[in-house]
């Protein structure tokens, strides 16, 4: 009876739909949908979709890494209809980019006749529309399921749907597709509220800190009578100890202060050494006089500014600063030790770095220590994951916007990273992943220190110092034509090339140990003592994840609290960890490499309930990669039964 009930909904919806198509007189014979953006338009309404486009782009991998291989692909279009991103099975993407179906084509009804994009939007809830359901005849070959997206407010914002040959139909896939809407919907709001709740908090701490001051009330003896927890804070102690000072204590030039202030004279807005509890810093002072009623000086309230707290307060607004230095990277090995040392003694320099290395091997730990190392400390530390922007959007994330340069642009214009980064210094990860047409840009910014805004004719002289890094051979990139020649040799100025772990054994005990005291403290864990055979297993791993992959493990050796487990290296299996008799590979070195790799794998996967995206983060490989390795393993196991 259900089933009946649900087939009539169908009916009922693609029967409303015809008749819409009907009263429109679209053409049942037409091939392409009747308006399609040209780029420069699409360009436009990517930047104004924006948001929407980066929170559903995992969503559609997700949708197509679960079917992939059985010719589907995943479409987002907005509120109108408009294709925005697809993402799917390149056999089938050719047959529809055949149809026009491609970024940019509106999906509407009133473009293209019944579909599931266009007729979920109209009927506001998810449908399914497959072979002669479509009201055009071209895309009867087809099967859709598509599902709308709300925003925050509740209204339509957009629109994802599964595509696929229309004898491939089944209503788990509708199923899927109104989970993956539902979920950016969700993340939707929750963006939304974080930006709501962070904003809130920024704006309050930005009017405390415009007003905030060292305020310290002073004796004419100098001894300290009252004093702020600002000021507390701002010298490194707490407010009693801070009770216990005298003038004298804090600030080199007490008496002179004292008598000026004696003399009717103004001390205004004067920089002082301040012995706080590291070192000497600077401050900006104003000493006020404090007179009894017979206008004699009976104290001295003294009020310290930052002269560096607007700078401070904007670069932890925007969250640009390097946390890493040389100090926290481990290791002993020689070469290792001679990379190590090269960063430092380049750290100062003006030109341009290169760190290669596989992923894994710590190569933004690298950057933003050279960073702290160098004279820019001071200044901004941006990082820029060149793989994880969209090709669409990479331009206007670089080198920023004016006001009004496209529809949906943000009042006043966007500074880009490299505005942002003016002074400090710019890392470049996977720079082999930047399309061709922004290496271009990226050498001119590099050549000329200049960068002009899309929609403006302005150049701005930009001073950063640019790291680049890439797990990949960029010499090779050059030869097979994806990386230009004059790039690769302007950031090559200063090449380091990161050991992988394999090649850095002898250093494994001691990153264990690091990790072993970091994990511990942060998980409020006792430290898991590990025996000298499990460390020479760990020894003699390759470590295809390289130091991300030991230090999960290293986590999870601390979670197991010290449980009997074995290492089939590099993750115990669950149904190891707390068997009474675990039992342990008589030698290590004799199993298959693939099995091995197989077994890690398929350990982490479970560990991390089944998550590609969070199970390749945790072996330091892309997504692809794990579906190639997974594909190609489940080939073998066929092969060889």
């Amino acid at each position: 009876m259900a089933h009946t009930h649900s087939q009539a909904l169908q009916k009922a919806y693609i029967a409303r739909s015809h008749e819409r198509c009907r009263r429109m007189g679209i053409d049942k014979s037409r091939v392409y949908s009747a308006r399609i953006l040209p780029p420069a338009q699409l360009f436009e309404k990517l930047e104004a979709k924006r948001e929407l486009v980066l929170v559903a782009e995992p969503f559609l991998e997700q949708l197509h890494g679960f079917l992939r291989g059985s010719n589907f692909f995943s479409m987002l279009t907005d509120a109108d209809g408009c294709i925005l991103s697809m993402v799917g099975d390149e056999s089938i993407l050719a047959e529809a980019f055949a149809l026009r179906m491609t970024p940019g084509a509106y999906m509407d009804e009133a473009s293209i006749g019944t579909n599931a994009m266009g007729t979920c939007l109209i009927e506001a809830e998810p449908v399914q529309v497959s072979g002669p359901e479509h009201f055009v005849e071209a895309y009867h070959l087809w099967t859709c399921s598509g599902a709308p997206i709300r925003g925050v407010d509740g209204s339509i914002i957009g629109a994802i749907d599964l595509t696929g040959y229309s004898e491939y139909v089944h209503p788990h896939t509708l199923g899927m597709v109104v989970a993956a809407a539902d979920a950016v919907s969700r993340m939707l709001e929750i963006r939304h509220y974080n930006e709501e709740l962070a904003m809130t908090n920024k704006y309050l701490e930005t009017i405390l800190e415009s007003i905030s001051a060292g305020i310290v009330t002073v004796g004419l003896d100098g001894k300290v009578k009252t004093a702020n927890e600002h000021a507390a804070t701002m010298f490194g102690y707490d407010v009693p100890t801070m009770l216990k000072l005298s003038a004298q204590d804090l600030i080199e030039g007490w008496e002179e202060i004292l008598l000026m202030l004696r003399s009717d004279q103004r001390f205004m807005d004067e920089d002082v050494s301040v012995r706080a509890t590291a070192n000497k810093l600077q401050f900006n002072l104003s000493a006020y006089p404090i007179l009894d009623s017979s206008g004699d000086l009976r104290d001295v309230i003294f009020v310290f500014k930052d002269v560096k707290k607007i700078r401070k307060l904007a670069n932890r607004i925007m969250g640009r600063r390097a946390l890493y230095t040389f100090d926290k990277i481990v290791g002993k090995n020689p070469d290792f030790v001679r990379v190590l040392n090269f960063a430092k003694k380049m750290a100062d320099s003006r030109s341009n770095i290169l760190i290669m290395g596989e992923s894994g091997t710590g190569k933004e730990l690298f950057a933003q220590a050279i960073h702290n190392h160098s004279d820019r400390r001071d200044e901004s530390f941006v990082a820029i994951n060149c793989a994880a922007i969209p090709r669409t959007l990479i331009e206007s994330e670089l080198f920023g916007y004016e006001e009004g340069s496209f529809t949906g642009a943000r009042r006043g214009g966007q500074p880009g990273k490299f505005e942002v980064a003016d002074g400090g210094t710019v890392f470049l990860d996977e720079i082999g992943e930047m399309p061709l047409d922004m290496q271009t840009r990226l050498l001119r910014v590099i050549e000329e220190g200049t960068v002009c805004r899309i929609g403006s004719s302005t150049e701005s002289v930009v001073n950063v110092r640019i790291v680049a890094a890439s797990n990949k051979d960029l010499e090779e990139e050059v030869n097979n034509g994806n990386f230009r020649k004059d790039l690769y040799y302007r950031l090559n100025v200063l090449p380091m090339r990161l050991p992988p772990l394999r090649e850095r054994r002898d250093d494994i005990p001691l990153l264990v140990d690091y990790f072993m005291l970091q994990i511990t403290r942060k998980l409020n864990k006792k430290p898991v003592e590990i025996p000298e055979e499990h460390i020479r297993q760990l020894m003699e791993h390759d470590w295809p994840g390289n130091i991300r992959e030991l230090e999960n493990l290293v986590e999870l050796m601390v979670n197991a609290e010290g449980l009997p487990w074995r290492l089939p290296l590099p993750f115990p299996r669950h149904d190891d960890i707390g068997s009474p008799t675990p039992p342990m590979p008589a030698n290590l070195n004799s199993e298959r490499l693939s099995d091995v790799e197989r077994r890690h794998i398929l350990a982490t996967l479970d560990r991390h309930g089944g998550n590609m995206s969070l199970a390749a983060k945790a072996l330091g490989i892309g997504r692809n990669t794990l579906y190639r390795k997974l594909d190609a393993d489940a080939s073998h196991r066929e092969t060889a039964e």
